[in-house]
């Protein structure tokens, strides 16, 4: 489908048949004139020379001339090409907590929007590296495959919270197992270079693990060559949950007792180890793109939406030829193309 890229432009086109309209408008009011001035036949015969056919066609090819130049410099292009491109960078997956815990607000504004941010701000610092977001509770959800496209990633993570998963608690070691199976297979020519070396899961949360082995599945991501980082969030004295963002009606076990939520910092640094990564606090955002910048930055394949496919030096090519019909035309006869009579009759 053909697209503009300059859409006002096309605006000149309304000129196009008003110039037309006051080629009409001279022409007859110039045979007016003509007839006024005397007799029609003693006029040409006074005028051998004069080509009118040669004047009208010089006008047409003119004007397409003006159409299609006017054409082209709006930008004609169709479709979009996928271009398959090799990029140099780092493959991260962000496995981001939203249990009802993370509403905690122990952290300003609250655990999960400050996730939120620190993950925003990666992002930002990003350049050539491909991001995936993963997010657990009871139970852990791709969000968004492995991508370069960075403002969809920071899309979804604006609506990311505990109303997306429908189990509760806390499954680290699934978020972590998931992630590990989220990266693409090395390709065979790649295989010489370390594998995953320039790979990564970031685990952001309280720490608060009823689920499942988080260790046992860290130490299977570092047998494929991926390293675990762990970012935690919170207080470790622990604090009331809300009900929900913003609520100062907090959350009470089936006792009616008020639920605390605690900052487990001794198994994140447990799993930071284990991954061979590092544990970074929730305050300290740029540790943690210190430790993501000392990962190697390999070479892989990334499919790529290129630019529209432009049209315009068609559109220009033959505008330029229409010009030069135009300028080869004379207004007056050639004796050598009046023998051939190309301009016989008359417009």
């Amino acid at each position: 489908m053909l697209q503009f890229a300059h859409v006002n432009i096309l605006w000149f086109l309304v000129s196009i048949p008003l110039l037309l309209a006051g080629y009409l408008f001279h022409r007859r009011n110039r045979r007016r004139a003509l007839r006024n001035l005397g007799d029609e036949d003693l006029i040409n015969y006074l005028m051998p020379d004069l080509s009118r056919p040669a004047q009208t066609w010089k006008f047409i090819f003119s004007l397409v001339a003006l159409t299609l130049i006017i054409i082209a410099a709006a930008g004609p292009r169709i479709g979009t090409r996928l271009q398959e491109v090799e990029q140099k960078g780092r493959e991260i997956i962000i496995a981001l907590d939203v249990s009802n815990s993370m509403l905690a607000e122990d952290v300003k504004p609250s655990r999960l929007e400050r996730s939120k941010q620190i993950i925003s701000r990666m992002v930002d610092r990003m350049t050539n590296d491909r991001i995936g977001l993963i997010l657990f509770a009871g139970d852990a959800y791709t969000q968004i495959p492995i991508t370069d496209d960075y403002p969809s990633v920071k899309m979804f993570l604006e609506s990311a919270g505990p109303d997306m998963v429908s189990k509760q608690g806390t499954a680290i070691g699934s978020a972590i197992a998931l992630a590990a199976r989220s990266f693409p297979e090395i390709l065979p020519e790649k295989e010489s270079a370390p594998a995953g070396a320039n790979r990564a899961i970031v685990v952001i949360t309280d720490g608060e693990n009823h689920e499942d082995d988080a260790i046992g599945e860290t130490q299977k991501a570092v047998e494929k060559g991926i390293r675990v980082y762990t970012v935690g969030l919170g207080d470790p004295n622990g604090v009331p949950i809300p009900v929900k963002a913003g609520s100062t009606a907090t959350r009470r076990d089936k006792e009616g007792n008020v639920v605390v939520s605690k900052l487990n910092e001794k198994l994140l640094i447990e799993i930071a180890s284990a991954g061979e990564g590092a544990y970074i606090p929730g305050d300290r955002i740029s540790s943690l793109i210190d430790e993501l910048d000392k990962l190697q930055k390999e070479e892989f394949k990334s499919k790529l939406f290129s630019d529209y496919a432009e049209r315009f030096q068609y559109f220009a090519g033959f505008g330029l030829l229409f010009l030069l019909f135009e300028f080869l035309i004379r207004s007056r006869k050639i004796p050598f193309i009046q023998k051939l009579k190309l301009f016989r009759s008359e417009i």
